[in-house]
């Protein structure tokens, strides 16, 4: 019976050691992990793209890059179309180019969007991304809405 009480103290204090230790430990965890987070969330708040807008009639374009730059092996720009007159009819895939800081141009290689039609369509154009890195892209839309060239430009360095 003493040694009995002494075991239980003993538990009791290595107890209330361990769960001390542990969720310190823990708690010095979370916050290298919520400073982590943070260092991340500031990185991608970086990484945004400002939206171009081209609100020449009939037809209005709204182009933001999704995922753009040296860190990316595709680049993917965000695209909306919005019209009041007529029809949405255009193949995105021939419509639109990129082209680089040197005058090279690229065709997209998927629209992940609507088919032709309509009076709003919105997707998403990924392009192979560009090496090596050019310092600016420009996005080239031809004859959508009666507009022989639209363009949007980036530059990424």
């Amino acid at each position: 019976m003493k040694y009995l009480k002494f075991i239980l103290i003993i538990l009791a204090i290595g107890s209330f050691i361990y769960y001390y230790f542990w969720g310190y430990n823990n708690k010095k965890q979370q916050i290298e992990n919520d400073r982590q987070l943070e260092q991340l969330a500031g990185e991608v708040q970086q990484k945004q793209w400002e939206t171009k807008i081209d609100d020449q009639p009939p037809v209005t374009i709204k182009i933001t890059p999704i995922e753009l730059g040296r860190d990316t092996e595709i680049w993917k720009f965000q695209v909306v179309f919005d019209t009041h007159s007529g029809s949405l009819d255009d193949d995105m895939l021939t419509a639109v180019s990129l082209a680089d800081d040197k005058g090279n141009t690229y065709q997209p290689t998927i629209w992940n969007g609507p088919a032709p039609g309509g009076h709003h369509r919105e997707g998403v154009l990924i392009f192979n991304a560009i090496n090596p890195t050019p310092e600016y892209v420009e996005l080239k839309i031809k004859n959508v809405g009666g507009i022989p060239e639209r363009s949007f430009k980036w530059s990424i360095k």
